[in-house]
């Protein structure tokens, strides 16, 4: 018999007093170059905790082989899982039932017109059938303030890079 899913103890209705960030969750993932000596190219991610082990490999569109999969595409998969737990989380909040409701996020790879490098964009599409669009926007709104991975993309997030000892 399978045991129930166990929803996480998360809640916008929980204060926060703090005066500073305060980690509820952290994760470590490490990304090796492999044969290229190119994480993109041929590398391999994996966490600490070995549950995540794949081949990353640059898609076809950008010269690769397009064998194993990009950061592009964990990112589009992160950033829909995501909001899809805000969503969720405040469609509950509302009495509705947010078990119909599914988010697909297309990231594009580009050029940075303001310094040559490279950029993300991201497009979110919610399909939440049944469900009134005006009932819907305020909601999906309210999921874009909560989900963290909408604010990195909107306001950036705070970002150390050093040098191990």
């Amino acid at each position: 018999m399978n045991e129930p899913v166990r929803l996480p103890d998360l809640s916008t209705e929980k204060d926060f007093d703090g005066e500073s960030f305060a980690a509820i969750y952290t994760t470590t993932v490490t990304v090796s170059g492999g044969l290229a000596s190119h994480g993109r190219a041929t590398g391999r991610a994996r966490s600490a905790d070995g549950i995540l082990d794949l081949d990353l490999r640059m898609p076809a569109e950008l010269g690769g082989d397009g064998q194993g999969t990009n950061p592009e595409q964990l990112f589009a998969a992160g950033f829909a899982a995501c909001y899809h737990g805000a969503l969720s989380l405040v469609a509950r909040q509302a009495a509705l039932d947010p078990s119909a409701i599914s988010i697909e996020a297309t990231v594009a790879f580009g050029r940075d017109p303001a310094d040559g490098g490279y950029l993300l964009r991201v497009d979110l599409v919610v399909e939440w059938p049944d469900v009134d669009p005006g009932v819907a926007a305020p909601l999906m709104e309210k999921a874009d303030s909560l989900c963290p991975y909408a604010k990195m993309a909107g306001k950036g997030t705070p970002t150390n890079i050093t040098l191990a000892s």
